[in-house]
């Protein structure tokens, strides 16, 4: 890419929805339904010059056996007892798009699975703008059979290493992409409007298309350019909102990669695990993904994902505080305005964040269908046949349990959650809260003559306009300055002074939907929280896990320093680095000493 346009600037602000029978009972109306409902989010998305291009749109279907079979059986592909079938954007250039399919057989093989065929997607070019068309990949499917005895989840699991491997390798091939491939579900997207997916893939107009759980998406994209490959549904999620914590998300999945272990899944060889560049919401889809694939069920990994208020929350359940807490000490969470509903092989769920900054409205019909979209009116019913509606409240999540047929709300959630482990022992046990220790007097600071305050100035970068007309102010008067003169000073990166650490953080681009906040005046829903020992492995649920120091703030008091290096863990682990050198012996010579 050139120019200004980076991949990492795209956001999202959209509409989704969600479908399931709770029975688990497939339809074609069903389909139909939630066909309907997605393009009465039109208005969500934007719309190209041309008036047909959309930002993208897409349709997830709980795994339509029946359908797929009947097209495996028009194409002559034969497929076995358990199999898989996804959609597959390749190259418009033939020898391209051969090499990618020549790259998943082999790939396919090495797993010990079999592709059974391939078979081009039927679609009618008159429902797809100009500037969507330009863009268009070949898109084929494909169907993959499993060895025979192999369950569901297994296959699963080697379908994500077929996937990933295949990611891996043709990682410098933009136009490739595996749209879905699972035993449990199968997607249909498109840079499309959202009343002509249905016109566009002509396969959804198939009287064989049935499914019970349905989870639709429109697109609008911020501030960047739509592509086919952003489009939504992913393979697990739709997502409006965005994740403002994204980059540091990433990072510390990339940090922490290489420490999972799963009895289930080696998943050091598929480094990075989530995506580094493009859609926020794409990265969040990987994490779910990782999580599922490890062995978390969807209830447990969006919980852990994206938690409701839990810390400074004086009515919450003891036990599921310390659930949340538990997972806190090995994984952070993903931030920012976000409703997300999503499905895997049982659970069909909406969930919000813990600001409730987008909305999602709930309704049960008499037939057992449960609905959730992010507005109302996508789907039309008689008053009577309603049998319960409402509103998702902050950090509230719902999910359709296809397996048992309940409906589970919030505290249903909640309670399976806080049962998983005895949490609250093991932080007892484990976790040493630095704040609320006695402090001992003899670890109190010792105070400063002039000139070592004023050497300490120098090394923090504490300029003499920001001691008289900031600091100052803010001692004598309790109270930020307030002036009115403009900034012209470069920003860190550009500037030819040193300049502090925290010069350097700065908002990277004007992408954020939603007001600031801070953790004095939003305390519930806000924490500078900090905690400092190995992490645990979020796979494993043990008391080792939890044997971590806490800090109120990431800012470390010269107190709270000899306090914390007067710790038996820490006293005799850790080395002092000191980042100051003479002005003579150079940066060099003195990383070099370092």
């Amino acid at each position: 890419m050139s120019g200004l346009y980076d991949p990492r600037f795209e956001h999202d602000s959209c509409g989704f929805g969600l479908i399931a029978q709770l029975d688990d009972h497939a339809s074609n109306d069903l389909v139909f339904r939630a066909l309907d409902a997605l393009g009465r989010l039109s208005h969500r998305g934007g719309v190209g010059a041309d008036g047909a291009t959309g930002d993208g749109c897409g349709l997830l279907l709980r795994r339509p056996e029946r359908f797929l079979r009947e097209l495996a059986r028009e194409a002559a592909i034969g497929v076995g007892l358990v199999f898989a079938s996804g959609l597959v954007f390749l190259p418009r250039d033939r020898e391209c798009a051969a090499r990618v399919k020549l790259q998943l057989q082999e790939q396919a093989q090495r797993l010990s699975l079999h592709v059974a065929g391939w078979r081009a997607v039927p679609t009618d070019a008159e429902a797809c703008g100009e500037g969507a068309l330009a863009t268009q990949p070949v898109i084929e499917q494909v169907f993959v059979n499993a060895e025979p005895g192999t369950d569901a989840d297994a296959f699963s699991r080697a379908l994500y290493r077929l996937r990933r491997r295949c990611e891996i390798a043709l990682r410098d091939d933009p136009e490739f992409f595996i749209v879905t491939l699972s035993p449990y579900s199968f997607g249909y997207k498109g840079m499309v409007s959202p009343g002509r997916l249905g016109d566009f893939f002509t396969d959804l107009q198939h009287p064989a298309l049935a499914a019970s759980a349905a989870v639709f998406h429109q697109r609008f994209s911020t501030n960047t350019a739509p592509q086919w490959r952003l489009a939504q549904p992913f393979r697990l999620l739709a997502h409006n909102g965005e994740i403002n914590s994204i980059q540091g998300n990433r990072n510390w999945m990339r940090g922490r990669g290489a420490k999972l272990r799963s009895p289930l899944m080696d998943f050091r060889e598929f480094d990075p695990l989530i995506e580094m560049s493009g859609s926020d919401s794409q990265s969040l889809d990987n994490m779910l993904e990782v999580l599922l694939t490890g062995g978390m069920d969807l209830l447990q990994a969006m919980r852990v994902l994206i938690p409701p208020a839990w810390r400074d929350n004086d009515v919450m359940d003891p036990d599921l505080q310390a659930f949340y807490e538990y997972y806190a000490l090995s994984s952070e969470p993903w931030d920012g305005p976000a409703g997300i509903v999503m499905m895997d092989s049982r659970f069909a769920a909406c969930t919000l964040d813990r600001n409730g900054l987008r909305p999602a409205r709930w309704l049960l019909s008499a037939d057992r269908h449960l609905v959730i979209a992010s507005e109302a009116g996508v789907y039309d019913i008689p008053s009577d046949q309603v049998v319960a509606k409402g509103r998702l409240g902050p950090g509230e999540m719902m999910a359709a349990d296809l397996y048992s047929g309940q409906l589970l709300q919030s505290s249903d959630i909640d309670q399976i959650n806080r049962s998983r482990a005895p949490f609250k022992r093991w932080l007892k046990q484990g976790v040493m809260y630095l704040e609320s220790d006695l402090i001992d007097p003899l670890l109190a600071s010792e105070p400063m003559d002039d000139a070592t305050l004023e050497s300490f100035q120098k090394r923090f970068g504490l300029t003499r306009e920001e001691r008289d007309s900031v600091v100052k102010v803010l001692a004598e008067s309790e109270m930020e300055a307030t002036g009115s003169m403009g900034d012209d000073t470069p920003i860190a990166v550009m500037s030819g002074r040193i300049r502090s650490i925290y010069d350097y953080f700065r908002q990277a681009f004007a992408q954020v939907t939603n007001p600031p906040i801070d953790p004095l005046r939003e305390k519930l829903v806000m924490s500078l929280t900090t905690q400092l020992a190995r992490e645990g492995n979020l796979f494993t649920a043990a008391p080792e896990n939890a044997r971590q120091v806490v800090l109120n703030s990431p800012v470390l008091s010269q107190r709270k320093l000899k306090q914390l290096l007067s710790l038996p863990d820490f006293g005799a682990n850790h080395v002092t680095i000191d980042l100051h050198y003479p002005r003579n012996e150079g940066l060099k010579a003195a990383l070099r000493r370092f």
